[in-house]
């Protein structure tokens, strides 16, 4: 087959401006608050900070207020969750803090998002099942992790002094999602003392 002269030149050239269009697209993260009176705006954002610092600009870490903070709904956060997830690309790392990785795990073992994940990082969440909290809105489910998204990294980060969240319950996660990356933190508490350099080392791992 007869090729132009140039033709490998310009392939080249074209490798090249995709790499670097590659390199310049941020990597997605979604950070889902906890409940609370004053969690988005006075407590969790936060968090986002420190996530923000130690991750750097080529993330793009968003971080939705979610509808009604001071009396979270299951059913209403799982929506909000579904339109953000819509509006995120494949690859994206999400992330929940306190009852928001709650929702987070059981919205995605109850209904796989259709984007393929680069992982879930839960953050101090509260258990939802045998030995952990019961729940009017949330069903615990069974296998839970069989239901969660296949080959999808999950990371679990749990402070031991956190007074909110039992310590105990990262272990009830570690059970019911074999293959979990467990992550327990001595002397921090429920808000890991504002500090989230192991989620970000962990997120850089993944992307």
């Amino acid at each position: 087959m007869w090729w132009p002269r140039n033709t490998a030149i310009n392939l080249s050239i074209a490798g090249k401006v995709e790499s670097r269009q590659d390199e310049n697209v941020k990597k997605q993260v979604l950070f889902i608050q906890g409940g609370g009176t004053g969690a988005h705006d006075e407590w969790d954002n936060k968090l986002v900070d420190s996530l923000r610092q130690e991750l750097g600009p080529n993330y793009d870490v968003r971080y939705p207020r979610m509808p009604n903070e001071a009396d979270p709904s299951y059913t209403m956060w799982k929506a909000a969750l579904a339109e953000e997830i819509a509006g995120l690309d494949d690859g994206v790392i999400l992330i929940g803090h306190s009852v928001g990785g709650t929702i987070l795990i059981n919205t995605l073992a109850e209904t796989p998002p259709n984007r393929k994940l680069a992982g879930i990082f839960l953050i101090a969440a509260p258990f939802v099942g045998p030995g952990g909290w019961p729940s009017e809105d949330i069903t615990p489910t069974a296998n839970l992790g069989a239901r969660l998204p296949p080959k999808t990294p999950i990371y679990l980060y749990h402070g031991s002094k956190d007074d909110t969240a039992p310590f105990a319950h990262v272990d009830l996660y570690e059970r019911a999602i074999p293959g979990a990356i467990v992550h327990r933190l001595l002397g921090r508490n429920h808000q890991l003392n504002d500090d989230l350099a192991e989620v970000a080392a962990g997120v850089r791992v993944l992307t």
